[in-house]
């Protein structure tokens, strides 16, 4: 049975403006067919190779497969619903699957705009995806599709969705195929190498009210620090890789593992070989900076923090367990660690003013990262905080959910002030970083890293294609009153989605009152009210799951 995956050809002018990233899933997916008996799997990167729907086409009729399948997050979905339609025209025989997060909680929404998918996979995708194949190539289907779990799909008129599956317990069980890859395309442009994105955990213990991570990987599980440096270790010497970032959200969780996983990549010389990158917490940072030194040491150079917000009141809004001031100290603790850091802005909420984004611009050149980037808020429509918006969300074309385009309409600033404000603080934060800080700071390492995210940038800007700037029309303040932004305003959310919504919230309200009704007597230590726990203002525990 031969299955093609297909890597959709989306582009927002974000973070690949840093360089070409492999899609990992491909080769999780394909590890877990392989491993399971099914070799006939081919992949087609149509967003790293930039291809147009007829040379897809074109491919799809060369292959003549009899699984196509793809995935998608919430910006790219249309394009991935689009890829499944030409595979519908084109080798109509074929099962057309797509997975993703958006699909896994949007599938409503998905089959109803996109009734010629056929199935989508709700999750975690190796396991389902395996069981799925098996009931495929046994000729069960469709008859025994209602069987397998972990899916939706449409019978007639209905939408069905399955049993949720279980999430994935033996993560080291998972073999990656990174050889489906085209490593020669992947490069990480600061530093001219290849880049790969290994996972070593999924999941997250936390609850931030805009991300979705914790509800799509549920609980949270670390695989053995020893395969995971197995894993890297096969990049650099089958594939090359000179960089990589762990995919998690946030590897420090769980503090004694990752020492392990940074003592086993010193115990096999590759910090000689390969540098690295995480996103993580500034509490975490707080915890460990006694440790820092032993990160630097094994390779880790770049960290993403979520400082996500300058004012106290954004932070408290989006659940995040840190203070203003816990953030500047973080960033010099990496500093002195000669660890770069990179500070993460979240802005385009309704409460934004230019008062508030001058805010973030100071803080950020107060506290002196060596990167700044700030994101418009991107309400994912599975988060609670989307739920919470009500009628401030009014722009339902998915495909402009990409942290550049500014969602959100802020009640002081026109969407062409907000993204002029933003540009103002990266041309502000850029121009003094480039002429009084990166070509005479350091040296070796240091400087040639910070040229190279500072090259990023320039060949993104002068190509027009950072923050979309060249789709936008954006050309500087004297724009800003002319910035279109092409939504598709015929873009609605449907009706079997509201009313799967509405159901859900239903349920949540039942089980709320039956917990109340049980026992009303219990609260915080400090007298609050009870809290998820990524609502919380305390580090958690160190956790050795």
């Amino acid at each position: 049975m031969r299955i093609v995956l297909i890597h959709p050809n989306y582009h927002s002018g974000g973070a690949e403006i840093a360089g070409n990233w492999p899609p990992a899933w491909a080769a999780y997916i394909a590890g877990a067919l392989k491993t399971a008996g099914f070799d006939d799997v081919h992949f087609i990167d149509a967003m790293t190779n930039d291809l147009p729907d007829e040379v897809i086409a074109e491919r799809l009729a060369a292959l003549q497969p009899d699984v196509v399948g793809t995935t998608a997050i919430t910006p790219s979905i249309y394009t991935a619903e689009r890829l499944l339609e030409i595979a519908r025209d084109t080798v109509p025989n074929a099962l057309r699957v797509l997975g993703g997060i958006h699909a896994t909680f949007m599938y409503q929404q998905v089959l109803t705009e996109a009734p010629w998918v056929d199935v989508i996979v709700r999750g975690e995708g190796e396991e389902i995806i395996v069981d799925l194949m098996r009931t495929v190539a046994e000729g069960r289907w469709p008859e025994d599709r209602q069987q397998v779990k972990g899916l939706a799909f449409r019978d007639g008129e209905r939408i069905v969705a399955t049993q949720a599956a279980s999430t994935v317990k033996d993560l080291d069980g998972i073999t990656p195929d990174w050889s489906l890859l085209e490593w020669d395309k992947y490069i990480y442009v600061p530093l001219g190498v290849k880049v790969a994105i290994p996972n070593m955990a999924r999941g997250c213990p936390f609850t931030c009210s805009f991300c979705s991570q914790w509800k799509f990987w549920r609980d949270y599980r670390v695989r053995d620090p020893i395969k995971v440096v197995d894993e890297i270790e096969t990049l650099v010497n089958d594939h090359g890789v000179g960089f990589f970032i762990l995919a998690d959200e946030e590897p420090t969780i769980n503090r004694r593992k990752f020492i392990q996983f940074c003592e086993e990549l010193i115990a096999r010389g590759l910090p000689e070989k390969i540098q690295w990158g995480i996103n993580t917490r500034v509490t975490d940072i707080m915890r460990d900076k006694e440790l820092l030194p032993l990160y630097r040491k094994a390779g880790l150079v770049h960290v993403s923090l979520g400082t996500e917000a300058a004012a106290q009141l954004k932070l408290d809004q989006f659940n995040k367990e840190t203070k203003v001031a816990d953030n500047k100290e973080a960033i010099r603790l990496l500093r002195e660690a000669d660890i770069f850091v990179e500070a993460q802005f979240i802005v385009g909420l309704d409460n934004e003013t230019p008062e508030t984004l001058e805010e973030t611009y100071r803080m950020a050149w107060d506290w002196q990262p060596d990167l700044a980037n700030w994101a418009m808020y991107t309400p994912w429509p599975f988060t609670p905080l989307f739920k919470e918006l009500g009628d401030k969300v009014e722009i339902f074309d998915f495909s402009k959910y990409n942290f550049v385009t500014p969602i959100m309409a802020p009640a002081a600033m026109t969407r062409g002030e907000l993204l002029d404000g933003v540009m103002k603080n990266y041309r502000r934060f850029y121009m003094q970083k480039a002429l009084f800080h990166y070509p005479w700071r350091g040296t070796g390492y240091r400087r040639r890293y910070l040229l190279g995210c500072l090259k990023a940038f320039l060949k993104a800007g002068v190509q027009r294609k950072f923050y979309d700037l060249g789709k936008a029309n954006y050309w500087g303040p004297q724009s800003k009153d002319k910035v279109e932004f092409n939504f598709d305003r015929t873009r609605t959310i449907a009706q079997a989605q509201i009313e799967d919504w509405e159901s859900t919230q239903d349920k949540a309200s039942v089980k709320r009152a039956r917990k109340v009704a049980r026992d009303t007597s219990f609260k915080m230590p400090n007298g609050a009210e009870v809290r998820a726990c990524g609502g919380g203002d305390q580090q958690m525990e160190e956790i050795d799951a």
